[in-house]
């Protein structure tokens, strides 16, 4: 179910969808379709540019990030623990010595600087990966990279087995009721918290978000304009989410 999902996520998204309606314009043009192959390979190729387009990528993603502005650290409540999703954190290969930051590992820094303010005295890391490809879990690559931010060894716990956001809560909600926590600060990339609280709430658990990791910046309109490999993976993502919570439902 792990592969088929992601060979799912990866039809639907700008690339994948206009990839596919390219080779079906091909195999109808090979058919004899040559018009309605024309117009189709023509749909695909401006689909594929306006979502490689900044202002279309800064449109998509603002309205999922808007939702959970930048909170300054004084305005976030305190709560019994922070639960780091992951996501930022790559785990070593083997043979590898040290894990890889991606553009998510902001989460990281965000759980570290929560613990470190006094905002709860647990932090829940999540995250698990494949064995045959990874040294270690997600979460102890997030571990290590915290235990270099100043977060002390005894209050971290792993969550190690899940491989995608529904199982983050299902397995985090099994080790914080052990724990006894019930309200958590719920950090993620704020693109991806209205899934993510979602999904821990229906887990039982009172969630107060603490999003990081906003994209979307401020530049002048030419640049918004001009087609991007990073505007096409942000739409990718957000529209991850957006197909993620209308499935949820």
């Amino acid at each position: 179910m792990f592969v088929i999902s992601k060979l799912a996520i990866a039809l639907i998204s700008p690339l994948g969808a206009s990839l596919f309606g390219g080779l079906l314009a091909l195999f109808l043009s090979l058919l004899g379709r040559r018009r309605f192959a024309f117009w189709l390979g023509a749909l695909a190729l401006v689909w594929l540019w306006f979502w490689s387009l900044p202002v279309a990528s800064n449109w998509v993603r603002g309205y999922l990030e808007n939702q959970y502005p930048p909170l300054a650290l004084a305005a976030v409540p305190a709560a019994g623990a922070v639960v780091v999703l992951g996501g930022g954190v790559s785990p070593a290969g083997h043979g590898e010595p040290f894990p890889n930051l991606e553009s998510g590992a902001d989460r990281v820094w965000h759980g570290a600087r929560l613990f470190q303010a006094g905002k709860a005295p647990l932090v829940l890391l999540t995250g698990g990966s494949d064995p045959d490809h990874s040294a270690t879990s997600e979460a102890e690559a997030m571990r290590r990279f915290m235990v270099d931010l100043g977060v002390p060894g005894q209050a971290m716990v792993l969550e190690e087995r899940s491989r995608n956001t529904s199982q983050n809560a299902e397995y985090s909600a099994e080790i914080l009721a052990e724990q006894g926590v019930n309200r958590i600060l719920l950090v993620t990339s704020a693109y991806h918290m209205p899934r993510a609280k979602g999904l821990f709430e229906a887990q039982g658990l009172e969630v107060v978000p603490a999003a990081t990791d906003h994209e979307v910046v401020s530049r002048p309109l030419w640049r918004n304009l001009l087609p991007e490999t990073g505007a096409l993976d942000g739409n990718s993502r957000v529209m991850k989410e957006i197909v993620g919570r209308l499935v949820g439902r």
